[in-house]
């Protein structure tokens, strides 16, 4: 049996997670369909309690003692903490942006990021999320997922184009997670951000289930430019994570 008022302060940190300027009380009413009176007691709840945070313009933002619990759930994560080490090593050897995500429910939630001194710009952060199709993570996460939990998934996505690149076509998207599934990775080309290319691989736990993604991702020219090097890299380093957690063949048999 849920609580309303649960579920009303996990609606309002999901909705400011998606906003990094903040929102007013009315605004995160509006956005919710909440009561404005009922919200703004909510709010000042969580802002006195250190939750929230209130800029100078009246908009709150996610406050700093969410940093805290972020942090201890981060290390919580045996993957994460245990793949750090190696996502640095790749990090020094293919000298681009390495990333580690894990699944949460329909989408991508980013855990571990590690920046290169000629990183490029990108939104995605540790905590954030992304969809699942059009990211290379996410790809890897449904070319190597049970078919049942892939069609699952896929059933329930709604394809809309992110960049100019996006597959939005369900059958065509298919196809592609076959072909993936097949070479043992997955590729974003641009279709999440633009002049961004990704490579990702699965991670699979003790339990042969794919636990977590990695990838490494910069500018689509320099990537192709040392793809093959950057492949080899990454599933040698996705099978060192995997041995790390107790899966010594880092395979889904």
């Amino acid at each position: 049996m849920s609580v309303k008022s649960a579920e009303r302060v996990l609606r309002v940190f999901e909705l400011l997670s998606q906003d990094q300027h903040g929102l007013t009380i009315k605004e995160i009413s509006e956005s919710l369909s909440f009561p404005q009176s009922s919200t703004s007691g909510l709010i000042r709840t969580l802002l006195n309690e250190g939750y929230l945070s209130l800029d100078s313009y009246n908009k709150y933002k996610l406050g700093p003692k969410l940093i805290q619990i972020g942090s201890a759930a981060m290390d919580s994560l045996d993957i994460s903490s245990q793949g750090l080490p190696y996502l640095k090593k790749l990090m020094e050897d293919v000298q681009e942006t390495v990333f580690m995500a894990v699944l949460s429910e329909n989408e991508l939630v980013y855990v571990a990021k590690i920046d290169n001194n000629r990183s490029i710009r990108t939104t995605a952060q540790p905590g954030s999320q992304k969809p699942l199709y059009c990211t290379g993570l996410g790809k890897a996460f449904l070319a190597f997922l049970p078919q049942q939990q892939r069609t699952t998934i896929l059933d329930s996505l709604e394809l809309r184009p992110i960049t100019e690149h996006t597959i939005t076509d369900k059958k065509r998207l298919e196809q592609q997670l076959t072909m993936f599934n097949e070479l043992g990775y997955s590729i974003d080309d641009e279709e999440n951000e633009d002049g961004l290319f990704c490579l990702a691989a699965p991670i699979y736990g003790t339990n042969h289930t794919i636990q977590a993604a990695i990838s490494v991702a910069g500018p689509k020219e320099r990537m192709i430019k040392q793809k093959d090097f950057i492949v080899g890299k990454l599933i040698t380093t996705a099978k060192d994570v995997a041995t790390s957690i107790g899966n010594a063949g880092n395979s889904q048999f």
